[in-house]
């Protein structure tokens, strides 16, 4: 079933009123008619299920069949800081960590990327990636769309994730899974979980040492060394997984 994302301001007890793009996709692109069924969430946890009944050219109403679905999300709200990478590798990173739970997504500068992007490249490229963030979202059904801030300096976001209950940053020197399966099985619901991601160059030393005065915790994903989109999407699954399986 399809899923979109409507203003909590459109949703009553009985309807719900779809307007912007959306209108055009449903429409035109999914030519969907009335009668058919779809999912509306409206951003902040709540999913409904929902039967069209009248279709304009600005708007689709629907009535809403059932009342708040259960919520798909996790437990736990995880926040990705991402070593920012070359290329296009940010956009799979954002869509695979939608599709696997991700709440936040950070891009950080650190002492070895190789992209340096200006204000007005921030401001750009952070619209194109919430974009992606969004449709994600709607593929994988989520009933909210993470953000994905704009890209800031490592030591502002070890700020930000000195504030979590847990703060993970695997290191492909780190020894063993021991200590990420170790934390990860203390991991209760309503917790804030930090994930950090080195880019392609990988951590300098003073960057783990940091992160380490900051409470974060060395990690291992395992035996080999994983390209940075691999390890947080690898990152991601497992805590997933692990939380899933667990709460």
């Amino acid at each position: 079933m399809f899923h979109f994302f409507v203003s909590p301001e459109n949703i009553n007890e009985e309807n719900i009123t779809v307007t912007g793009g959306d209108v055009n996709h449903i429409k035109n692109v999914l030519r969907m008619k009335i009668g058919e069924k779809f999912i509306a969430n409206d951003g902040n946890g709540a999913s409904y299920c929902c039967t069209i009944s009248e279709i304009y050219d600005d708007r689709i109403v629907a009535a809403i069949e059932d009342g708040q679905l259960m919520s798909n999300e996790l437990p736990v709200k995880l926040v990705l800081f991402q070593g920012l990478p070359k290329a296009d590798k940010m956009e799979l990173i954002i869509q695979k960590g939608v599709e696997l739970g991700v709440n936040e997504i950070y891009p950080v500068e650190m002492s070895r990327c190789v992209v340096r992007l200006d204000d007005k490249k921030k401001k750009s490229k952070t619209s194109r990636w919430q974009a992606i963030s969004e449709s994600a979202a709607k593929q994988s059904g989520r009933t909210v769309i993470p953000e994905i801030h704009e890209p800031l300096p490592y030591a502002e976001a070890l700020k930000i994730a000195k504030e979590f209950d847990l703060l993970l940053v695997p290191y492909e020197c780190a020894d063993s899974m021991a200590a990420l399966r170790d934390k990860l099985s203390q991991v209760r619901k309503g917790m804030t979980i930090g994930i950090f991601i080195g880019p392609e160059g990988g951590y300098e030393e003073s960057e783990i040492e940091k992160a380490k005065s900051a409470g974060g915790e060395i990690v291992s994903l395992g035996k080999r060394i994983l390209r940075t989109e691999t390890a947080s999407i690898a990152a991601l699954a497992i805590c997933m997984f692990n939380i899933e399986a667990n709460l």
